[in-house]
């Protein structure tokens, strides 16, 4: 892959350069000038020399020229630093935007993208990914823009003095193109090797400090480190070649400068003792060769920054452009309430070849309580997460108001509702933060409602207890309440509870449902739960299996039935009584 697929990734750029664009014009304006003061000490050296040598011809006395030469010097670095500052500041914006559009974009996606994404390796785009892009849009365009002057600018006042020795100067840089050229390609793809696996690095960092108690249960240390040290290991080999190819790159553009400077002193010298041309020119002559030698080697880091930015353009491509699986119809229509309840017209959905829903039809009434239960990996969480359009389905297999939810605003339909997942979320922030989080609402009610309440006694700050990363402070039992407040805060239509009990001991159990019943009233709920004594207040009861309603009906018809939710209903019973009598055997 050379340079023409790499301007591919970097096309990209382009609509985030809006509003930029003069601050790269003025930038690049202001470099010019700091290389037109940069080439005018060259030719007052000429002037100054031949000066000497052919008095009665002399321009300027050599005090003048010194003094001149000061003055011009002192522009130079002035120019200098506002055309750094102004270009820089342009990558910094530039970065910035692209930052603000990434994150936009990751709000867009829906579980899909996310149940295959790799945290850590989002949050290496995020940071090393948008480095790169950064020095690529500002010391790379800088130091581009400035070979680009300094080469024209430089090599036309060159051929002013002597056509021949121009050439003789320039001779090698043909040859040095190619054998860059030929390391581009390879320079690229190493590239990018070493920012996936830096990102690999983030997302095993990330993984294992986010399971650090886990890992230090089961004495993992070790295990993991040495996942980070192979994982590292390869981050520092693809580094260290990566490294190779740079420091190949520079030598050659070293190799041709130098080859084109050994020409010049050859036939520059013969030039000036023949006097083809004064030793005024050939000072010159030199001093602008001397100017391009920078430039030159340069251009080796360029092309290392040019590929290692197409690199890091095309993993943040990826992101960029990606569409989400769930998108919501342009026509969508907003909806303003539960209205006729909630329908399920043989609705089926598949992960991949795997399928988890299998033809599933219900309905449910407003206001009505429907509890779901089943073994593990039957689809019940699958398929709440499906009723707020969390994850794609199909037209006309859920309704709700008698309308296909995929026609509905997401925002209108998400509102309506009141999800508390499986796995708990909670933010660093106080306990008030999270609960308020569901929306506007009396926080400490929704506290209370979800058996909270006597808990914040025991925390000297109450509702303003910070429950430090993922609720780290808190029991498992206390998070799932929290979750629960936030669901309730504002007063859903429709409840969808995915086991929110299962963390919370039995006690804890009837009073929560206890509480709960108050704030049931008028509200059409949905609970998912392993646990059968959570269903006490469900008017029906869903039984699943592979995918299926296998039984439903109320708790007491299901148990007369005596099928699945009377077997499971058994060995729950089974298992109480048997914690019963171990407790009674210790006592006596």
């Amino acid at each position: 892959m050379g340079y023409s697929s790499s301007l591919q990734h970097l096309k990209t750029l382009v609509p985030f350069l809006d509003g930029l664009r003069w601050r790269y014009a003025v930038g690049a304006f202001l470099l010019v000038l700091t290389n037109a003061c940069a080439l005018l000490i060259p030719w007052l050296l000429k002037l100054v020399i031949d000066g000497l040598q052919h008095p009665e011809h002399a321009l300027l006395s050599s005090g003048k020229a010194a003094l001149l030469i000061g003055l011009i010097a002192v522009g130079y670095a002035l120019v200098r630093i506002f055309s750094r500052t102004v270009i820089l500041n342009a990558a910094r914006l530039l970065e910035f935007q692209i930052r603000e559009a990434l994150f936009a974009r990751l709000m867009t996606l829906d579980l899909v993208f996310f149940s295959r994404e790799r945290s850590g390796d989002i949050l290496s785009r995020f940071a090393n990914d948008l480095t790169n892009l950064r020095m690529l849009t500002g010391f790379g365009v800088m130091s581009l823009l400035n070979t680009v002057v300094l080469y024209l600018a430089g090599l036309w006042l060159m051929l002013q003095i002597n056509l021949w020795l121009t050439v003789a100067a320039v001779a090698p840089l043909p040859l040095m193109v190619l054998a860059v050229r030929a390391m581009s390609s390879r320079i690229f793809s190493v590239s990018r090797q070493a920012q996936d696996e830096l990102a690999r690095l983030s997302s095993l960092t990330e993984e294992s400090v986010g399971a650090i108690r886990l890992i230090k249960s089961y004495c993992r240390e070790a295990y993991v480190a040495g996942q980070f040290d192979r994982i590292s290991d390869h981050c520092l080999a693809k580094n260290l070649e990566l490294a190779r190819l740079r420091g190949l790159v520079m030598p050659v553009m070293a190799l041709a400068t130098g080859a084109g400077t050994l020409a010049v002193l050859y036939l520059g010298g013969r030039l000036v003792i023949t006097n083809q041309i004064s030793l005024g020119q050939f000072v010159a002559f030199s001093g602008y060769l001397a100017l391009l030698a920078w430039p030159t080697a340069v251009l080796g880091w360029i092309l290392t920054l040019v590929q290692r930015g197409a690199a890091s353009m095309a993993r943040l491509n990826e992101l960029l452009q990606s569409i989400p699986a769930v998108v919501e119809d342009p026509e969508a229509r907003p909806l303003g309430g539960i209205g006729k309840g909630l329908e399920l017209r043989e609705l089926r959905f598949s992960y991949g070849e795997r399928r988890i829903l299998d033809g599933i039809s219900f309905s449910i009434a407003p206001g009505e309580r429907v509890g779901i239960t089943g073994p593990v990996g039957c689809g019940k969480s699958t398929l709440l997460r499906l009723i707020p359009r969390l994850l794609p389905l199909p037209d006309s297999m859920l309704f709700l108001d008698g309308q296909d939810v995929n026609s509905l605003e997401l925002a209108s339909l998400r509102r309506l509702m009141g999800y508390v997942p499986q796995e708990t979320t909670l933010f660093s922030r106080s306990i008030a933060d999270n609960v308020a989080y569901g929306g506007n609402g009396d926080v400490a009610t929704a506290v209370q409602r979800a058996g909270l309440a006597a808990d914040l006694q025991s925390f000297s700050a109450g509702l303003a207890t910070v429950v430090g990363e993922r609720g780290v402070t808190l029991s498992g039992g206390q998070r799932q309440r929290v979750a629960l407040a936030r669901s309730l805060v504002r007063e859903p239509e429709l409840l969808l509870l995915d086991d929110p009990l299962a963390s919370v001991d039995a006690g804890r159990e009837d009073e929560i449902l206890g509480a709960l019943a108050e704030s049931w009233q008028g509200k059409t709920v949905l609970m998912v739960s392993q646990r059968l004594s959570a269903f006490r207040d469900c008017q029906r009861v869903l039984v699943l299996d592979e995918g299926r309603i296998v039984e439903q009906g109320t708790p007491d018809e299901l148990l007369q039935l005596g099928g699945r939710y009377a077997e499971l209903a058994r060995m729950q019973g089974m298992l109480k009584s048997e914690v019963r009598r171990v407790k009674l055997e210790g006592v006596s």
